[in-house]
């Protein structure tokens, strides 16, 4: 199941005793799932949600907290949009409800954000204006680079009511238009886990977290190894360039090479791709990798001072570009 429809499906089974909690949620749904449309000189209240429950729960509140009744339409999924629909419809007594709600001021002007005794309300009905309005147009997708808590709005002074609200929560959120759509975002992990919880969507914020834990191990698991390779590609070529000089360094001291240094020399060029401690291990009998690199150090640095007496390239000259190149 997806994240988005468990989040909703939670949130709409949640049982809410305070009348001013359900009055905050059904004015945020409202507003943010619906709209006023006026047929035949009457006001009608539509809401479209995308799920039945979420539907069901609405119409309770509207004949428990209003005491109005509404009618519910389906409309089957077609074109881009998957699913079933349904639309919930108040008509006798669509003036009264938005007045109520508040989606209708004094004068029977539209309010374009919320209405202010819900803005200004408490925590809980903060987090009522936040529920009602996932359940409308919220999404959830899931965690990694680009997760997001995002709700859909019919426009910027309901967005930015909603960033308010989510500000009584001691929650970031941020208000973005992109291509004529306002949207409310919350992308930070720990803003959306609290947020959930708050709204009421434990059962589904710990499924997100638990997610976002795998995401999390799995990426950390992915850079280490990234970091194992690179580290590994950088010793072996570090290895092979040091294979190439000491090779160059027997050259130049030929016979003059004291047999202690001249062995390990010999290990260093047989063995080019093997560590230090790889080459500990091979020499006979068994060396410390310190052993092995004080020898090979007193190699190149011999055949190096041999060099610069004799006017001839040292050391380095075997080594070329690609032995460098990461």
């Amino acid at each position: 199941m997806a994240l988005t429809t468990q989040v909703k499906e939670e949130l709409s089974q949640l049982q809410t005793a305070k009348s001013a909690v359900r009055k905050a949620e059904v004015s945020a749904l409202l507003r943010f799932a619906g709209g006023l449309h006026i047929i035949s000189g009457r006001i009608v209240i539509e809401a479209e949600v995308d799920l039945a429950v979420t539907a069901r729960r609405l119409r309770s509140a509207i004949a428990e907290v209003y005491g109005h009744t509404s009618d519910v339409v389906v409309v089957s999924g077609g074109g881009l949009r998957k699913g079933n629909r349904y639309v919930v419809r108040v008509v006798r007594d669509g003036e009264s409800l938005a007045r109520q709600t508040g989606l209708l001021d004094s004068r029977g002007r539209p309010v374009r954000g919320l209405p202010p005794a819900i803005v200004n309300g408490s925590n809980d009905e903060a987090a009522a204006v936040w529920r009602g309005a996932f359940l409308a147009h919220g999404s959830l997708t899931e965690p990694g680079r680009s997760s997001a808590l995002e709700v859909t709005c019919p426009g910027p002074e309901a967005a930015l009511a909603l960033v308010g609200s989510a500000r009584r929560l001691h929650i970031l959120a941020k208000a973005r238009e992109a291509r004529g759509v306002d949207r409310v975002v919350i992308r930070d992990g720990e803003a959306i886990g609290s947020l959930l919880t708050r709204m009421g969507a434990a059962r589904a914020c710990g499924v997100w977290e638990e997610r976002r834990e795998h995401k999390q191990n799995r990426a950390s698991a992915n850079r280490l190894a990234n970091f194992d390779d690179a580290n590994l590609r950088r010793s072996a070529q570090a290895a092979v360039a040091a294979g190439a000089r000491v090779e160059r360094a027997l050259h130049i001291l030929g016979d003059a090479v004291p047999d202690h240094l001249k062995y390990a020399g010999e290990l260093r060029v047989a063995h080019k791709q093997a560590s230090l401690d790889e080459l500990g291990r091979l020499a006979e009998p068994p060396m410390t990798k310190d052993a092995i690199a004080g020898r090979i150090r007193r190699l190149l640095a011999m055949a190096d001072k041999r060099a610069s007496d004799q006017g001839i390239p040292g050391t380095d000259a075997n080594v070329t570009a690609e032995m460098l190149d990461e």
